[in-house]
């Protein structure tokens, strides 16, 4: 070996000693953020990037941080677009329509409520995001260089007790028991007790998705439009699935004019209650969220906003009818049924 090569290799060697690889966390421009033709199947062909470890059974997350990542390089209405190409609660990708347009009353964070529109994979969506899901706000820069803020769909940290993600559960459809660490793979928790590739809303909860043309309103108003799920649901009204509504103002925000109304659901939500949650994602995201579920007391919560920007971790195509992922939506399932489960809403709500 020459003098020449022997000099070479002891530079190497320290240099691969010393001087670790450092991976660039920078993120690179994403074409359809700025394509005038963008579709949701732009974010659809992404899958295999955004879900490392098998399925996206409960792994919205994954979907909301790919986009939030890459909000700097969007517009209002191009990043509004891709957030209804998935649906929260399955994780599945969606063609978004007035069909799975779903319109819902939920809790914010802070206090209140929101009314405003989710598109899901299948009808028992709803009942999960009733029992699960709330609302808060994110605000993110967008390519303007502006700052806007949004409304977002979240839920509780599963990692608030990471044990919970190796307890065995039975699925309803077929009577197998699973656990979340094996049907919902990219629950993962970091050492320091957050929810890998999750992006924090502004009350530091798991961004899931965008609530859609959401307003506001006070606490101390009369739910008319919405709230199916709660006690004092009027009665007289007929739930009728599958029925259609119209937008007040014959066409809103995002140009659809059409949507369907949780209060459709209310008497096929009981029912699928009774029954151990034996459709849509059955246990799944129920567990998932039941682990650590956003109490009453956290609603009323009157956070500072600001500082940190919440993004935790790293940070084709099925659809519930074909039942793709292991577990996911079951077999049959479609714009009329769906799966996911937990028969309690766990000891900690009666705790609170």
């Amino acid at each position: 070996m020459t003098m020449l090569a022997i000099l070479f290799f002891l530079v190497s060697l320290f240099s691969s000693s010393y001087f670790p690889t450092v991976v660039s966390s920078v993120i690179e421009h994403w074409p359809p953020a700025t394509s005038d033709h963008a579709t949701v199947q732009d974010l659809h062909r992404e899958y295999n990037n955004i879900f490392l470890h098998g399925n996206r059974n409960a792994a919205s997350h994954r979907w909301a941080t790919f986009l939030l990542d890459r909000s700097h390089q969007m517009s209002e209405a191009t990043i509004t677009m891709f957030f209804t190409a998935f649906c929260a609660v399955s994780g599945s990708p969606v063609r978004p329509s007035d069909y799975n347009r779903y319109r819902l009353t939920l809790p914010n964070l802070g206090g209140g409520f929101s009314i405003g529109y989710m598109h899901y994979c299948c009808w028992p969506c709803v009942c999960d995001t009733q029992d699960f899901i709330r609302i808060d706000t994110k605000t993110i820069t967008l390519a303007t260089g502006k700052q806007h803020t949004f409304h977002f769909a979240v839920i509780g940290n599963p990692c608030d007790d990471p044990e919970q993600l190796q307890i065995p559960f039975m699925q309803p459809f077929d009577r197998r028991q699973t656990s979340i660490a094996d049907s919902a793979r990219e629950i993962r928790c970091l050492e320091d007790g957050t929810l890998e590739g999750a992006t924090l809303s502004d009350h530091g909860y798991v961004i899931i998705n965008m609530f859609f043309d959401s307003q506001e309103f006070d606490a101390d108003q009369t739910v008319v439009d919405g709230g199916a799920m709660e006690d004092d649901f009027d009665h007289t009204y007929t739930p009728t699935p599958g029925r259609m509504s119209s937008v007040a103002d014959n066409v809103d925000k995002s140009g659809r004019r059409e949507f369907q109304d949780e209060r459709e659901y209310i008497l096929q939500c009981q029912d699928r209650a009774k029954n151990g949650y034996n459709s849509g994602m059955g246990e799944i995201f129920r567990k998932v969220c039941a682990v650590s579920p956003i109490n009453p007391e956290a609603l009323k919560l009157q956070l500072p906003i600001g500082g940190e920007d919440g993004v935790v971790g790293d940070g084709i195509v099925d659809d519930c009818e074909k039942g793709v992922d292991e577990d996911g939506c079951s077999e049959g399932a479609s714009s009329s049924s769906h799966n996911n489960s937990d028969s309690m809403l766990d000891a900690r709500n009666s705790e609170l």
